[in-house]
């Protein structure tokens, strides 16, 4: 995702609201790259901060001055545009980790009602997976409208110049910000099962890039949806039912994660929504 630097016009460069505004973005281009569900639920919590900023800018004369201007309608229609994807993906979002979670928790009721029945277990966990499989396919399509409208965006030209351009600027960084931040949350829970990724390298990429193996080894670690789906999978192949104790663990630290992260959507949601009706009751006014 690139970023732009904004014009030293904007006449309210020192009103707080707007000094904040530039304070969240600027932690959350820091940490644009997060790959694990705590910097991505930090990301989400950001997220909210910096609309909720955004709902108090749009409280103030100048903005709703700017965005009413009919030279800036085209980029205020194109602004809704993209809440509107916004919302529809953090829909898809929310619905598939609302899904998740319970799925989960139902597999992990099944799995301590009938220790001992090792093929009604492999049936339920097979039903799981095919839930799952299902789940990760809308997930993948609403990542690929994400990427799409943040190519859109990116080579959309926008002048900027002159107060009212500074205003439809920020809104432009905050969507842009959010867009990649979303990618986050959806490549995340895409993620394939968990696999050793030390083998897909040839020994002299193994001494060349020991770092970044490393590093992204600690990420997946660290992808507690992934590491469940992984157990599951390993359960299945191998029929022992003596692995019901890992898998149970597995399932826990996924519910948790799922829970942090619904929270973080489902508040978003919320902020997008407001700021979307904010924004059309300037316009009808």
């Amino acid at each position: 995702m690139a970023y732009h630097s904004r014009s030293n016009s904007l006449p309210s460069r020192q009103n707080p609201i707007t000094s904040q505004i530039d304070e969240n973005l600027s932690r959350l281009r820091a940490s644009e790259a997060a790959a694990t569900s705590s910097s991505i639920g930090h990301n989400l919590n950001g997220l909210q901060d910096l609309h909720e900023c955004v709902d108090l800018l749009l409280q103030l004369p100048f903005p709703q001055q700017a965005l009413s201007q009919e030279q800036n309608r085209k980029w205020v229609e194109e602004l809704l545009d993209g809440s509107l994807m916004l919302l529809d993906v953090c829909g898809t979002a929310k619905d598939a980790l609302l899904q998740t979670k319970e799925c989960t928790q139902e597999l992990q009721s099944v799995l301590r009602r009938r220790r001992g029945a090792e093929m009604g277990l492999v049936n339920e966990v097979r039903k799981y997976l095919t839930s799952w499989k299902a789940m990760k396919k809308a997930i993948c399509k609403a990542l690929k409208n994400l990427k799409q409208m943040e190519t859109k965006f990116n080579t959309s030209s926008f002048n900027k110049d002159g107060e009212n351009g500074t205003v439809i600027s920020i809104l432009r960084e905050v969507e842009a910000v959010t867009i990649s931040v979303l990618e986050s949350l959806l490549s995340f829970f895409s993620r394939p099962k968990a696999e050793s990724k030390l083998s897909r390298w040839s020994l002299v990429s193994k001494f060349m890039h020991q770092k970044r193996v490393t590093c992204e080894e600690e990420e997946e670690k660290t992808n507690e949806i992934a590491n469940a789906e992984a157990a599951l999978r390993s359960l299945i192949k191998s029929e022992n039912m003596k692995n019901v104790e890992n898998v149970q663990k597995e399932l826990q630290n996924s519910e948790l994660c799922i829970q942090d992260l619904e929270e973080g959507v489902e508040s978003l949601f919320r902020r997008l929504i407001k700021a979307r009706v904010t924004v059309l009751n300037i316009l009808n006014c």
